[in-house]
């Protein structure tokens, strides 16, 4: 099963869906959820998340594409179960959750699908072409694994050996994440136009929000050599996959085992929650909560380690 991504931008799909008469949605949101029209689906669901969701007009590329995934995992479960996505079973949320999980998925995957499979509904029931809530009491499996033991960040050899080992392009990117604390995508994404003199502007976050990150002495050091007389566009560029196998290569050189990109963002945070504190780490990364820091308080705290070394 394949998706025919809707060709134009989001506003355009909502207007398109929102335009219609009341009567012509519901035809054709019908006649998509009866064949399984996962590019027509999409585009309703993408329309009404765009007009009512949380996110609104600032939902990211990221969580759309997750959505995508999503939308298109569930209908292929839907159309190889034959569920009537007008009158599903009440069962029907809980059984593809239960399947989700018994193919191994993890607990965090598994609620990204089942929050696309809610956004799908949510969309139908706007369309007006069902009433029906499968997923409403639908619950994953508590994660076992703790927040902290997922965010393990790369010790500081290991980030020195990869720095070593790595091409001056690649120095930067790590750099930017690591000490920056950017996302790969917000990295990847961010021009020289962003640069201040000992800082730059995050033009679009996640959520959509606009930050402003303070760059050490290493990172501005890194771009001044880099930047050779660039002053437009991108500093990196290329794509998140490009990158990844790029790191995987330097890893290899390195004797490092590549956990990706984002270690080195938890790299940043523990160094800045163990040295400066956890308001410092939050206000770095960008988080809008400081308990979503406190995670890096677990790795940065050796007290225990080192009260037990001792014992």
């Amino acid at each position: 099963m394949t998706l025919a991504i809707y060709e134009g931008d989001t506003l355009s799909g909502a207007r398109r869906w929102s335009e219609l008469e009341t009567g012509e949605r519901r035809r054709r949101a019908v006649l998509a959820a009866q064949g399984y029209e996962t590019g027509e689906l999409w585009s309703l669901t993408e329309a009404y998340t765009f007009l009512y969701g949380g996110a609104g007009a600032g939902m990211s590329p990221r969580t759309a594409r997750a959505y995508r995934e999503g939308i298109v995992r569930f209908l292929a479960h839907a159309q190889l179960r034959t569920v009537n996505l007008l009158r599903p079973g009440r069962d029907a949320g809980a059984v593809y959750v239960r399947s989700l999980e018994t193919e191994g998925l993890k607990p965090a995957s598994v609620r990204v699908h089942l929050a696309a499979a809610r956004a799908l509904f949510r969309a139908l029931r706007w369309a007006g072409v069902t009433e029906a809530d499968p997923f409403s009491d639908a619950r994953p499996m508590k994660d076992k694994v703790a927040a902290w033991d997922k965010r393990s960040p790369y010790p500081e050899d290991e980030v020195s050996a990869l720095l070593s080992h790595a091409p001056l392009r690649d120095q930067v990117l790590i750099l930017l994440c690591a000490h920056g604390g950017l996302r790969i995508s917000e990295a990847l994404g961010l021009k020289w136009e962003d640069l201040q003199t000992q800082s730059l502007l995050v033009q679009r976050g996640k959520g959509g929000k606009s930050r402003r990150v303070v760059l050490s002495g290493t990172l501005v050091a890194s771009l001044a050599d880099f930047r050779q007389g660039r002053s437009t566009g991108l500093i990196i560029g290329g794509t998140q996959e490009a990158a990844r196998k790029r790191l995987a290569r330097i890893a290899r050189l390195a004797g490092v085992e590549s956990k990706g990109f984002h270690a080195f963002r938890h790299y940043a945070g523990t160094k800045i929650a163990g040295t400066l504190g956890l308001e410092d780490a939050a206000r770095h990364l960008g988080h809008s909560s400081i308990e979503t820091t406190r995670v890096y308080a677990k790795w940065a705290d050796t007290s225990l380690t080192n009260v037990l070394k001792n014992w």
